[in-house]
């Protein structure tokens, strides 16, 4: 049986590319789960969750209650920082001195997102490291992807759909491809990457179905796996719906939310064939 998940962020309305990742997800498995990705809650608003299941039961579609909120789940995240703190590091570099310091290094590695980050603090000894946490300096918990990768060893994971440059089948696992990821905020018990692996396991779900604009997440998140010794479900990326200029619709595309045109009169069905199902 497959089991796969929905999993929106509410920092903003569904709109029809958020259709089509839904209705394919739920068509793709025996299974169909929905899960509220809101670990960010200074961004997170109640009701853009209530609008999320609104536009999902006018879909059409049901999943099994009660629905996963990550921002229950801080101790659980905790936990699983703990089994990596030996390949984690703190990092007191602002977003400001990361630019500086990638515009300074000539041939900065780049990943799917951009430049990577150069690795600043990783390279701190242990008494600068203490000195800098006692004096309150905010920092966030960096996954030493290097030493990481060495410990975990060559990865593959299987792909059912097709990535970007229509990769499809056994993929080596590429983990130095965004660098040093972020773990943790202080102000968020885990970052994107570590909570979806925690959730994907402890929600047995066998299928990620979701657009191939993550295909290259799979990546690092195949590694976080690895390290925290989770099962592996199979993953099956999706082409994306792009608006007239062949962009990504964004939440800023007000005109193609599914609450504006549910209240304009639209229909499921209309919605399923706009977006090709």
């Amino acid at each position: 049986m497959n089991v796969t998940r929905f999993a929106p962020s509410p920092t903003g309305l569904l709109h029809l590319g958020h259709a089509f990742a839904a209705l394919t997800a739920a068509a793709a498995g025996d299974r169909f789960l929905l899960r509220i990705e809101d670990i960010d809650t200074a961004r997170c608003r109640e009701d853009f969750i209530t609008a999320i299941f609104d536009d999902l039961h006018w879909l059409g579609l049901t999943w099994p209650e009660p629905v996963l909120r990550q921002s229950t789940r801080a101790d659980t995240y905790r936990d699983a920082l703990r089994k990596l703190e030996d390949l984690a590091y703190p990092c007191f570099c602002t977003r400001k001195e990361i630019v500086d310091e990638i515009a300074r290094a000539a041939g900065a590695p780049h990943g799917p997102d951009g430049p990577v980050y150069p690795g600043t603090c990783r390279h701190l000894d242990e008494d600068s490291r203490a000195e800098k946490m006692a004096s309150g300096l905010p920092y966030a918990l960096r996954l030493d992807s290097a030493k990481a990768a060495a410990l975990a060893g060559p990865l593959t994971f299987e792909e059912q759909g097709h990535g970007p440059q229509d990769e499809h089948g056994t993929i080596p696992v590429k983990p130095l491809l965004f660098g040093d990821i972020v773990l943790a905020r202080k102000e968020m018990p885990a970052a994107y990457h570590l909570a979806v692996v925690v959730d994907d396991a402890f929600q047995d779900v066998s299928l990620v179905t979701r657009g191939n604009d993550l295909f290259a997440a799979t990546h690092v998140q195949r590694l976080l796996q690895a390290l925290l010794g989770l099962p592996v479900p199979r993953y099956a990326h999706h082409h994306l719906i792009l608006d007239k200029d062949g962009r990504k619709f964004s939440k800023r595309d007000h005109a193609v939310t599914l609450k504006s045109l549910r209240e304009s009169g639209d229909t499921p069905a209309n919605i399923r064939r706009r977006v090709g199902l």
